[in-house]
């Protein structure tokens, strides 16, 4: 159902669902995101954090933006193109254009996020 992602682009939160690395209980947290050619991206400045790590060890995760429920698949991006896609479309989600050494500038210490949605959900109607 992409089309159902296309009703939620304007939503300003993601609410990313991992597994605990240790306890595999849910780990949830709420992130910004951004859209691209069927793909979501996150972000993260600074060390890795527990849903990162969790993420490096079991890639699937659920994701809920607005009423829309997902699982995707995630990945931390190391580098390409890919990387410079997520850093626009999220930069330009939130503060709007800019050059490419703006965005460069601003995702320096940054590690991209790249979520591939699998297998959509309904839209929740409560």
């Amino acid at each position: 159902m992409p089309q159902d992602l296309e009703l939620v682009r304007k939503e300003k939160f993601a609410y990313l669902t991992t597994s605990g690395t240790k306890t595999g209980k849910p780990h949830s947290v709420q992130v910004w995101f951004s859209m691209d050619a069927g793909k979501l991206f996150l972000s993260h400045e600074g060390d890795y954090t527990d849903w990162m790590r969790n993420i490096m060890r079991n890639e699937r995760v659920r994701v809920r933006i607005g009423r829309l429920n997902m699982e995707a698949d995630a990945s931390i991006l190391k580098d390409g193109e890919s990387i410079e896609i997520g850093n626009r479309s999220l930069y330009e989600k939130y503060y709007g254009p800019a050059p490419k050494a703006t965005i460069d500038d601003w995702f320096e210490l940054s590690k991209i996020i790249q979520l591939t949605p699998i297998i959509y959900g309904s839209i929740n109607t409560t």
